[in-house]
């Protein structure tokens, strides 16, 4: 079973860097990203769109190539996680994650027994359908599935600390707009009480040696979520990436 660096590199406290994925959905993409420097790749379920035959697509075209693919399931029911899993996702990133009641049903459902209670398939697209060794894959497939929960509500943040302690519980991603959005000041990322729910959430990554996790296609604010610590770093979705540099190049040309 092919191995996850990217959930290795995290655990030795390290920075990694990656995409997430929205629309264009081409055989391509993964090595397109690969070629561009991407460590993963993560196909987005949630407002795109997309379902399990474009995830399956994703993960197939994913494979031979030096890219780690991810989805992020619309929510964290077992049925969601465990089909993306199934279909080759090495990594789940499950949204709205608020008490760490619901982080020990996603962590349950992305691992096997003793660890948690995903269901057994084997020769499928997860193993690549290769015949294995029944307790030797479930040992590997339990070392390489990363999961992330998406900590992006004003509950969340005040939970950021038991969450990030339940073990299985990878990495603590912050998804800033829908928190401005919560704590009722949309888009205001130097607003105090911003600010404040970014640290909690940095602190409690810390406390409970787990990486922090930030996306935007903005630098300057990619820098700076850095530089407070973040680690999981997603630069971009595939849209903003094109839309930018193709208004940049036309603004440059028209003048």
């Amino acid at each position: 079973m092919r191995s996850n660096p990217v959930r290795e590199r995290l655990l030795a406290g390290e920075t990694v860097f990656g995409v997430m994925a929205f629309e264009f959905f081409t055989p391509g993409l993964p090595q397109i990203m690969s070629a561009a420097g991407a460590e993963y790749v993560i196909i987005d379920t949630e407002h795109s769109g997309s379902g399990i035959e474009t995830v399956k697509q994703q993960m197939a075209y994913a494979r031979g190539v030096d890219i780690v693919p991810m989805v992020r399931v619309p929510a964290s029911n077992y049925h969601l996680i465990a089909t993306v899993l199934d279909a080759g996702a090495m990594g789940i990133m499950v949204p709205l994650v608020e008490t760490p009641e619901e982080a020990r049903r996603i962590a349950d459902a992305c691992r096997y027994r003793p660890e948690g209670r995903r269901g057994l398939a084997f020769g499928v697209a997860h193993d690549d359908y290769n015949t294995v060794d029944v307790a030797d894959s479930l040992r590997q497939a339990n070392e390489r599935t990363l999961v992330i929960a998406l900590i992006e509500s004003e509950t969340g943040i005040a939970n950021a600390d038991d969450i990030l302690a339940v073990p299985g519980i990878d990495v603590g991603w912050l998804g800033h707009y829908d928190l401005t959005d919560s704590l009722g000041i949309p888009g205001r990322f130097d607003d105090p009480r911003f600010t404040d729910a970014v640290e909690r959430l940095v602190g409690a990554c810390r406390k409970h040696s787990k990486a922090a996790g930030f996306m935007d296609a903005d630098l300057d604010l990619v820098r700076s979520m850095m530089a407070k610590g973040f680690r999981a770093i997603g630069y971009g979705t595939d849209i903003a990436l094109i839309q930018a540099a193709y208004r940049d190049g036309l603004a440059r040309l028209r003048t």
